[in-house]
This record gives structure tokens, C-alpha cells and sequence, in this order.
């Protein structure tokens, strides 16, 4: 099937409630060619799972082959500093590099560091709820939703309080070229902002390796210079990966999930009167309007869905979002039920490529979600937000609400 019809990313309707269209993806087949991204679309959550872990796909190709060789064009050189960052981190390499830098940056994302991190977590999100709550409201995304994981995961790298203002932009400016089909303008400025990051941090990195420190960048230092494992460009993209993804996922999910208690009165006043209920939740909100709606990965062995051969040398592209609100799997999926027990959504991924902050994720969003349930019972939407312009990356621009 051409998808074209019923798949529009670029379309502010769509962005704003891409679920029904979803659901005529699925009725319709188990593949779709969209034309516009050059792209094989897999909507339903049992192919979608399946070719996250399938070893015929990747992230990359160029751990097998050049790109003339995988019949693809080189991308420009001015996009340089962009692919340099991008192309040494955990998101976009496969193994065996993949494998050694995952295993060194882990240790920090032990089940025990998120533990002993939860009273810090606890207690940055109650002092924004408390300051939200003294102004009487405001925007909970810029007061809650983006300070917390950008002060938690620049102290886990050790970042100053000082700099942290930098990280957002920076973050929001290189995630504009997950987009599908960017344009110039938005790879411009993600060169710009991987060349400022990138220049930031090997100036922390030298700072840590003359004043080394608790912190995991410090760590990382540590296992390079004795000969193991990372260079300084893994440990830079290493870095920048981890600020970026350590907090765009979590306010994006914070904003969403709270919309949609908003748009589900009798949820948020189950969850209010149950507050055990969280983590649960937590894990449903994901589901419900999941932040990462597309996963892109290439084919580097011919495969076959639904009858449908895919080519070596093209790209799938995983609905996540449509894989959550599939009835194959989720008993009436679009329902919010913050009770929802068997929720095997995939909003953090699956296979190598799970995502690894994803204890520390649950941990700041039980927390912030925590934190405004009981500091500020009253909390109302003021206004219906908007969307941002970005598909692949989904969020609202802001959420304004009264305590």
C-alpha cells in the first residue's frame, strides 16, 4: 500500500492526533511504501518489536559497508560536525562498538545508581512543584518538565549549574535532524549546535582530566587513559547522547502524559485518590502518547513482512506510536487506564538499542508526576497547548496550568 494518503508528518493535524491514521496503517497491511521519506512504514507492535531485536537491521551500515556500496550518497560535507557527533554515540553505532561503549557508560545506569539518585530526583521535582504552586501555575513544561532531567543528568555528568542553560537549545537543535526529511535551515543549525557542544565538552573533559571527580565523565576518562575502550570523540558523542536523550524523552512525556490526564478527568482522579497507582501510570502514559514516534533502522539483509520483500539498502521506519495503540495487542487502546497492568508498550525500544537511561527515566517521571499529585491537587489546564512542528520527536510547545 502507498501510505502517502493516510501518513502526512508534515501536517499539523496529523501531529496533533496521528492516531486514527495509525489505525487505517494497520487495517490496511503489515507495510507501507511512503514515497516522500523513501521509506518502508511497519505499524503493527509484533513486527515493530520483532525488527527492533532482528540483526539484519541497524542503526548504521557503515560498520559493513561505504555508502556508495549501500547505494546511498554521502551526506554533505558542511553536515560534518553533525554526523562526527551523532555517528560515535550509542544511538547510531551497532556492534562490536556499540557493545564496549554501552558496557562502560551502564554502570551508571544500574538499578543501585538510580536508587541511590531517587532522593536527590525527589527532591529537585519538589522544589519546582513548589515553586509552580508559589506562582500560582505557569507553564508547566518550562517550570517542571525541562528542568529536572536537564539538573539530573548534568549532575550525573558533572556539568555546572552555571552551563545548564546551554544544554537545551543545543539538544533541541541537534534532534531537529531526526526529523523525517529536515531541510537545510534545520541542518545548519545542527551543525552549529554540534560544534558548540562538541567544543564545550572537550573543554570539560580536559577540566576533569586535570580535576577528575566523581561524576561519569570523569569515569569515562578514567577507562580511556588507561587504554581502554573509548576515544575522545566516543567520549564526546557519548556525552552529548546522554544529555540529549536524558531529558528530551522525559518532558516531552511529562507534557504529553499530563494533556492527556487533562483530556481524561476520571483518570487523573483515580490516580489522585490512589497514588500507589503511579508507577503504573507512568508505564501507561508512555504508551498513550509516547514522545518517540518513529524509530528508523536500515535493511542490511533482505527481509520479509507480510509477504512484503524489503531490499537490502532501504529504511524502515517503526511506528512506535502506532505500535502502542495496537488492538493486537492493547485491549482497547485508545482508552487511557492509568490501571493498565500488561503494557508491554515500546516506547523505550527493544533489543541493543533499549534505551538505557530507562530506570532513571521512571525515576524523574515518578517523581515530577508524584510531586504535583500531592503539592498541587488543584493543578487545571488553562489553555488547550499547542503542538510543536516535530513528528518523530512529539511534544507541546508549552502547558499552561493554574495551581
Amino acid at each position: 500500500m502507498e501510505a502517502s494518503t493516510e501518513f502526512d508528518p508534515w501536517s499539523p493535524g496529523f501531529v496533533a492526533d496521528p492516531y486514527p491514521a495509525y489505525a487505517r496503517l494497520r487495517a490496511a497491511g503489515r507495510v507501507h511504501w511512503f514515497a516522500p521519506s523513501t521509506q518502508w512504514l511497519v505499524p503493527h507492535h509484533t513486527d515493530v518489536r520483532a525488527l527492533l531485536r532482528d540483526r539484519r537491521l541497524g542503526r548504521t551500515y557503515l560498520h559493513r559497508f561505504t555508502h556508495e556500496e549501500f547505494g546511498r550518497t554521502p551526506p554533505p560535507a558542511a553536515h560534518e560536525p553533525f554526523h562526527v557527533l551523532n555517528g560515535d554515540g550509542l544511538l547510531d553505532l551497532e556492534a562490536p562498538g556499540h557493545t564496549r561503549i554501552r558496557r562502560l557508560v551502564a554502570t551508571a545506569f544500574t538499578p543501585r545508581t538510580v536508587s541511590d539518585l531517587a532522593p536527590t530526583v525527589h527532591r529537585l521535582a519538589g522544589e519546582l512543584v513548589d515553586d509552580l504552586v508559589s506562582d500560582g501555575g505557569g507553564d508547566l513544561i518550562a517550570k517542571v518538565a525541562e528542568p529536572l532531567p536537564v539538573a539530573v543528568i548534568a549532575e550525573m555528568l558533572g556539568i555546572p549549574a552555571a552551563d545548564r542553560n546551554l544544554l537545551r537549545p543545543w539538544s533541541a537543535d541537534i534532534c531537529g535532524m531526526y526529523e523525517l526529511n529536515p531541510d537545510e535551515e534545520t541542518a545548519r543549525r545542527a551543525v552549529r549546535a554540534s560544534t558548540e557542544f562538541s567544543a564545550y565538552l572537550r573543554d570539560v573533559i580536559a577540566h576533569r582530566r586535570a580535576h577528575p571527580g566523581a561524576d561519569l565523565i570523569s569515569a569515562l576518562i578514567a577507562a580511556h587513559d588507561e587504554g581502554d575502550r573509548l576515544t575522545e570523540q566516543e567520549m564526546v558523542s557519548t556525552c552529548a547522547l546522554l544529555l540529549n536523550a536524558g531529558h528530551e524523552a522525559t518532558v516531552n512525556t511529562t507534557g504529553n502524559g499530563w494533556r492527556a490526564l487533562f483530556h481524561h478527568p476520571d483518570q487523573l482522579a483515580a490516580l489522585r485518590g490512589a497514588p500507589a497507582l503511579l508507577p503504573t501510570a507512568v508505564e501507561e502514559l508512555m504508551r498513550y502518547d509516547t514522545p518517540l514516534q518513529l524509530f528508523e533502522r536500515w535493511v542490511l539483509d533482505d527481509i520479509e513482512v507480510g509477504g512484503t520483500v524489503i531490499p537490502r539498502g532501504s529504511e524502515v521506519a517503526l511506528l512506535f506510536g502506532s505500535a502502542n495503540h495496537d488492538p493486537a495487542r492493547f485491549p482497547d487502546p485508545g482508552r487511557l487506564d492509568v490501571t493498565r497492568a500488561d503494557n508491554p508498550h515500546l516506547s523505550f525500544g527493544a533489543g541493543i538499542h533499549y534505551c538505557l537511561g530507562a530506570p532513571l527515566a521512571r525515576l524523574e517521571l515518578t517523581a515530577s508526576y508524584g510531586a504535583l499529585l500531592h503539592r498541587a491537587p488543584g493543578l487545571r489546564l488553562l489553555a488547550e497547548p499547542e503542538w510543536k512542528p516535530g513528528y518523530v520527536i512529539r511534544g507541546l510547545r508549552e502547558l499552561l496550568v493554574e495551581c
